[in-house]
């Protein structure tokens, strides 16, 4: 057995190096990426080797698609695949396993949404777009708001990220803001530190208290552990000030800790 698992680990990994020499980034293309998106260029250069290389290998795996005739370029599909990897450098692309298929829009779009209240009537509403992951299912985002991301990460704001969060959250079935966690104890101290923090935070909404963090938090925990995330990546020193304990806690998960590898202060 012991040497069946050694052959295939042996297989994985010539299979995994031949993807990195055959469809590695262009040079030129990557240095564009690192320009257009500060926030993945401020890394040591062990990480930036590691999320050019975690890229390819996300590039080689998924599928990307246009809506609406809009055409993926090269360039489009590094831009996502880059800011995918940030979250899994340290986690691996296997977090990303359930998911192979990326939809492109445009810009933001308006989907049809229906919602019964607690009488059983059932309204009709619209809702814009930016970015959609569904358990399952591809994960929609617009390329509009993911090409803005290098000006929009100065208030933390940051949709590929927000979407592939979601992702990472819903890879145990659940949408929670629980990822798969090693063990019970684990998840406990999870939902202590989140909770504490999705409450304090959706106080500050009820009152209109400027906050980092997108209001868009305050819909839900699983929407807050997004909205978290994607700061975490793109202004961790603001989400240190505002929400130490957060930013603990997703150092932890992620094995990161961007204020030190930014040199932020």
């Amino acid at each position: 057995m012991n040497s069946v698992a050694g052959w295939f680990a042996g297989w994985a990994r010539w299979r995994q190096q031949r993807t990195l020499t055959r469809r590695a980034i262009p040079e030129g293309l990557w240095q564009m990426t690192l320009a257009r998106f500060p926030f993945l260029a401020r890394r040591d250069a062990a990480d930036a080797q590691s999320l050019r290389e975690l890229t390819t290998l996300f590039l080689a795996d998924k599928e990307f698609s246009g809506a609406h005739g809009l055409q993926v370029t090269d360039e489009m599909a590094v831009a996502i695949a880059a800011q995918a990897c940030l979250p899994v450098l340290k986690l691996g692309l296997h977090w990303y396993a359930g998911l192979k298929s990326i939809v492109v829009h445009a810009d933001a779009v308006v989907a049809q949404r229906e919602h019964m209240d607690d009488d059983g009537v059932v309204h009709a509403y619209e809702e814009t777009l930016s970015g959609e992951a569904m358990q399952g299912g591809p994960l929609m985002l617009s390329w509009q708001d993911v090409v803005e991301a290098g000006n929009s990460s100065v208030w933390g704001y940051n949709v590929a990220i927000h979407e592939f969060a979601h992702v990472l959250d819903m890879r145990d079935g659940v949408a929670d803001g629980v990822p798969a966690l090693a063990d019970r104890a684990a998840r406990a101290h999870w939902l202590q530190v989140l909770e504490a923090e999705y409450e304090r935070f959706c106080a500050h909404i009820d009152a209109g208290i400027d906050t980092l963090l997108d209001p868009y938090g305050a819909e839900a925990i699983d929407e807050f552990f997004a909205v978290a995330t994607e700061a975490f990546f793109v202004a961790p020193a603001d989400l240190r000030r505002e929400h130490a304990d957060l930013y603990e806690l997703l150092a932890g998960f992620f094995d990161q800790h961007p204020i030190e590898d930014t040199g932020s202060p």
